[in-house]
């Protein structure tokens, strides 16, 4: 299951992601900073422009990793947001960086295991963490992805538009 990591290995990380990215055609990540995104095929651009991004917010953003391995293969990630001082997060409006708040991000399955719940699981995971913090649960996505949809059946409902995302919170009296 999920384990939270420290000593990660940014290229495993970033070799992870870029899967995902090819999967998609380019759609995730969404790279949006880019005015001239990588073809999908294109790793070693891709890693050029991500590798920098990942590592920051490995090291910066992220106040709690998780990886899912299965095999010594990553099949899934998922990150939580919740320490804002001194942070740079653009993409979070200031009204909700608040310590009653969190964040869910870097929600990935591996495309090898797409359509088998994982996903589920995980957000299930990061759910239940986030309630043992005490915390509201939010999701920063863009609504020309399936991840949009996904929040959406799962219970979240959109709050604002900030930045070019949608920002989602999840709603208790839909599921627990």
């Amino acid at each position: 299951m999920l384990q939270r990591e420290e000593n990660y290995r940014l290229d495993e990380i970033l070799h992870f992601v870029y899967e995902i990215y090819r999967a998609t055609e380019g759609k995730y990540p969404l790279l949006e900073w880019i005015s001239e995104k990588p073809k999908p095929h294109e790793f070693e651009k891709f890693k050029a422009i991500y590798k920098p991004f990942l590592k920051e917010r490995l090291e910066n953003e992220f106040d709690e990793f998780y990886v899912w391995r299965k095999e010594g293969e990553i099949i899934s990630t998922v990150a939580i947001i919740y320490k804002y001082r001194g942070k740079k997060l653009g993409w979070i409006p200031d009204s909700l960086m608040k310590n009653e708040n969190a964040f869910i991000e870097f929600l990935m399955v591996s495309p090898r295991y797409w359509k088998q719940g994982y996903g589920k699981e995980i957000l299930k995971f990061a759910l239940k963490r986030i309630k043992e913090l005490g915390k509201t649960a939010f999701v920063s996505t863009s609504k020309t992805i399936d991840a949009y949809t996904f929040y959406k059946k799962m219970g979240f409902k959109d709050v604002c538009m900030h930045a070019g995302f949608v920002i989602m919170k999840y709603d208790l009296g839909m599921r627990d």
